[in-house]
């Protein structure tokens, strides 16, 4: 508990450097109003402060600072996921715990398999809970947030082995494979893209409908121009974290780096991304080699915006107009779906 709160203090004031450094980065200078870049540049001072404070600790004092943040966002954000009209129930599925997100009026129209970002080290599912409530309520969905394992203490692919529980069980209830979404952000994102890899490898998964990716992690090796070009303009630290999720695995393997991967088969994916972010060109040519395996991608790369910024600047018209897409993108493939079971949705919650 002293290291927690000494850590805790020596946090606060490596914000309040951050903070301080504002006025001299020009904050009202850049792609939209002026209001729009002072909130952005706040915002990328302060992540990528915070980033590379906390993962410059012990692994235990890292996951005391996050658990912090998990207890504080338990509180701070149901309010605002009930005034929403979302449901949240802390509920396990497949065996793996999560929280699940509802929409309150109507019947669900689908459910999504959300894989929370945090570069396969950090994060989790409460911290998520004004985003992915946005993507459950947006959608229709019931979205289902799931606590997967992490690096370094459960390195690659134990993250993905409980994905594919999960998924293995939400089919097991009855959910048609035509209303299940796969979605996620940052490392989760990658680790979408490797269950979608697993699934046409095996027999026991079955591929999703559609395929939602906010500034996923497609390569590992980290060799593309935009790592260093952005370096300065994105929220990320420049010294990305990778080995404690590989722990030896080989970076240059597809179900590792997806942008190295055979994409024939691939389910429709809608994709965006920031044109400031340092996974910009491996996410441009896991664009391509999507559209030269012939699948259908929905691609969305926003100017002068950084890694996640769909998440960090919800109030920003750039990230509402992705929230739009994303909609559009599962309401399209709605259409012609096979009902969702009476019940299916219900048997989520006590899995």
């Amino acid at each position: 508990m002293p290291i927690t709160a000494l850590d805790t203090l020596l946090l606060g004031q490596q914000l309040t450097v951050a903070l301080a450094r504002i006025p001299f980065r020009r904050p009202l200078e850049g792609h939209s109003s002026r209001l729009s870049n002072l909130g952005q540049n706040v915002t990328r001072e302060v992540i990528r402060s915070f980033m590379g404070y906390v993962t410059s600790l012990p692994v235990p004092e890292f996951r005391s600072i996050e658990l912090l943040l998990d207890d504080l966002c338990q509180v701070v954000l149901p309010p605002i996921v009930h005034a929403r009209g979302v449901d949240r129930t802390a509920t396990e599925i497949g065996g793996v715990p999560g929280i699940l997100y509802v929409p309150r009026e109507g019947t669900p129209r689908g459910v999504i398999l959300y894989l929370h970002g945090g570069g396969y080290i950090g994060t989790s599912p409460a911290m998520y809970a004004f985003f992915t409530s946005r993507i459950a309520a947006t959608t229709g969905c019931a979205t289902f947030v799931a606590d997967y394992r992490l690096a370094p203490e459960f390195p690659f692919p134990a993250g993905l082995d409980d994905a594919g529980d999960v998924l293995d069980a939400v089919i097991a209830v009855g959910v048609p494979k035509e209303r299940l979404f796969l979605a996620g952000d940052s490392g989760g994102g990658g680790l979408a893209n490797s269950l979608v890899l697993a699934a046409r490898e095996t027999t026991h998964l079955v591929r999703p409908a559609g395929l939602i990716l906010f500034s996923p992690e497609v390569d590992l090796g980290l060799g593309e121009p935009s790592v260093t070009e952005n370096a300065s303009r994105d929220i990320l630290p420049w010294n990305i974290p990778t080995v404690p999720y590989l722990h030896g695995a080989d970076a240059t393997e597809g179900e590792a780096s997806s942008i190295n991967a055979d994409l024939h088969g691939f389910p429709p994916t809608a994709i965006s991304w920031g044109g400031d972010e340092m996974f910009r060109n491996p996410i441009r040519t896991f664009v391509r080699h999507l559209e030269d395996a012939d699948v259908e991608v929905h691609a969305h790369e926003v100017p002068g915006m950084f890694h996640v910024f769909q998440i960090l600047m919800p109030w920003a018209d750039e990230s509402q107009a992705i929230y739009e897409h994303v909609g559009q993108f599962v309401d399209g493939l709605l259409t012609d779906a096979p009902p969702l079971p009476d019940g299916a949705v219900q048997s989520l919650r006590g899995t």
